[in-house]
């Protein structure tokens, strides 16, 4: 039997980001051993010169760290089919599952399991994610530094000290660039409507939001520094932030980042009830 260095169960677009990543100098493509029960991401996986499982149990079986990178609903149903394969074995398990919960997945796991979550959003799949990573106290300090490389491998970690921080983790930067894509809609609408031509307005668009998020990494911690520097007092800048604040710009962004970390913890607690 053929062993892999790392194991995914699930070849969706965040699993085959994993594994792009991870080929670029984590492990060769044919010693990542995939399974998804899909043709489709089955053809794509084999394109990439991954090795395609013939079941989830030939992935376990020959990987000591997996990923479980399948929607949350099938999570359980997944964990209760490869549990009788690590009765004597100890992977490291990496569920990119939102909302549910690590007691939940060591538990259907058959219990004792070293279970690390993560969050990752979407430009993972262009190597340029953002991950929250949470472990669990049966994970090894060896295996933490083997999941922050394999999340590192598409994205910036940042490790949580506490797993109730994960969901609103989740409603920050796993759901945020759903957020910043409609900013990006609003602002290109609006330049329309100002007056630019639709195809002007969206690359002016992109292009800033893209300029001032480079700014910012490179400051994380001084938005509000950085925002100061462009309102000049009488400005046109300073008009437009008033405004903003004015119908209750930041309040409203509370309210969305609060229904999200609920839906997340509501999802969590559903999926863990089964």
């Amino acid at each position: 039997m053929q062993n892999f260095t790392i194991g995914i169960i699930g070849a969706g677009n965040m699993g085959l980001a994993l594994a792009t990543g991870l080929t670029a100098g984590y492990a060769a493509p044919a010693h990542i051993g995939v399974y998804d029960r899909n043709p489709t991401h089955q053809s794509r996986a084999q394109a990439l010169g991954l090795t395609v499982c013939p079941d989830a149990a030939g992935v376990v079986a020959a990987s000591p760290t997996v990923v479980l990178a399948v929607k949350p609903q099938g999570l359980r149903a997944l964990c209760h089919s490869i549990a009788p394969l690590i009765a004597h074995r100890a992977p490291l398990f990496i569920s990119v599952a939102a909302g549910v919960r690590g007691a939940d997945i060591d538990r259907w796991l058959g219990g004792g399991q070293a279970v690390v979550r993560a969050m990752p959003n979407t430009p993972a799949l262009i190597q340029a994610g953002t991950t929250a990573l949470w472990a669990s106290p049966a994970v090894s300090d060896a295996q933490r530094t083997v999941a922050a490389a394999v999340l590192g491998a598409v994205s910036q970690v940042f490790w949580l000290a506490d797993e109730a921080l994960m969901d609103a983790a989740t409603a920050l930067s796993g759901s945020g660039p759903a957020y910043v894509f409609l900013l990006a809609e609003a602002l290109a609408e609006a330049g329309v409507a100002a007056g630019l031509p639709a195809d002007l307005a969206a690359g002016l668009t992109a292009n800033t939001i893209l300029g001032a998020a480079r700014m910012l990494a490179s400051k994380p911690a001084d938005a509000a520094a950085l925002r100061a520097a462009v309102t000049s007092p009488g400005g046109t800048t300073e008009r437009a932030v008033a405004s903003l604040l004015g119908d209750g710009f930041r309040e409203m962004w509370a309210r969305a980042i609060l229904a999200a970390r609920d839906r997340s913890r509501a999802l969590g607690a559903e999926l863990g009830a089964l």
